[in-house]
């Protein structure tokens, strides 16, 4: 039996992924294979590590530094999110909250990192062994919003957020060998994605990326598709789905601590309520 985690990607409402990776820390919860989408591709690879409170400390902690996220950083970087300060200036060697990338690469379960391929718009799935220290890009592009950020350049390709192409990548996974997964969502299972508010904004920043366009106006589609059969999955007993309880006031761009550490908080209770769920679907 192969047990796959995967973990859904949302900018600051990882904040609800930090506490209920950090419970399964704390329980010695482990899995065969893990996948994550943009920000949640980080908060996994801290998991894999084993490097417990570290993702807290990104979302409460370094969220007001100023190189983290802005108008400033945007400004001076070309992106919202200060991908070279978080994934650079802190996660590296002698930063103030580096990566245990030794730890990530003993841990035996197979770790998938999702892009999306600015040509063609189709998602990218990086292998754990394609990391470098000191040299961040896979989880750069993983996390490279389209508009608020510029694309990232691995080798002779240019790479924006996988949640464009793959949002819950539940397919690559049992394509992957999965027998079942725990599935980890920042937002509620009853969420409906809607069409983008600023279709013609996306269409003029990223003209010489028709592809990517495409993908980002058929989000939304995939989306609640990709809801939809993880829910059937979940009844067939192939996955379990843990994900807020409710629709809480937390943005992809929030910056306040306080409603950040608020955020998880709640997983950290969630998980407690949904842990006799996970142990016997685990076991």
């Amino acid at each position: 039996m192969k047990i796959g985690l995967v973990v859904e990607g949302g900018g600051m409402k990882c904040a609800y992924t930090a506490g209920i990776l950090d419970k399964l820390l704390d329980n010695q919860m482990t899995f065969d294979y893990a996948i994550g989408v943009s920000a949640g591709s980080s908060c996994t690879a801290s998991f894999l590590a084993g490097q417990r409170d570290r993702n807290r400390r990104f979302f409460v902690e370094h969220v007001k530094d100023p190189g983290y996220m802005g108008f400033r950083t945007f400004l001076r970087s070309g992106s919202f999110f200060g991908l070279q300060y978080i994934y650079g200036d802190l996660t590296n060697t002698g930063g103030k909250d580096p990566l245990d990338l030794t730890a990530l690469r003993q841990n035996e379960t197979a770790f998938k990192i999702v892009a999306t391929d600015a040509i063609t718009g189709k998602a990218v799935y990086f292998d754990k062994s394609e990391l470098i220290r000191d040299d961040y890009r896979h989880f750069m592009a993983s996390c490279a919003i389209p508009v608020v950020s510029k694309a990232i350049v691995i080798g002779n390709r240019k790479f924006y957020d996988g949640g464009c192409a793959d949002p819950i990548p539940v397919r690559r996974a049992l394509s992957d060998g999965c027998d079942k997964a725990l599935i980890l969502l920042c937002r509620p299972k009853d969420t409906v994605r809607t069409p983008e508010k600023h279709p013609n904004l996306i269409r003029i920043a990223l003209h010489r990326y028709p592809n990517t366009v495409r993908a980002i106006e058929n989000r939304y589609i995939l989306y609640n598709e990709t809801l939809s059969y993880i829910k059937e999955l979940e009844a067939e007993g192939k996955v379990l789905i843990i994900a807020p309880k409710e629709t809480l006031p937390v943005s992809t761009y929030t910056r306040d601590p306080e409603v950040l550490q608020n955020l998880y908080d709640i997983a950290i209770r969630e998980f407690e309520e949904e842990k006799e769920r996970i142990v016997g679907f685990l076991a």
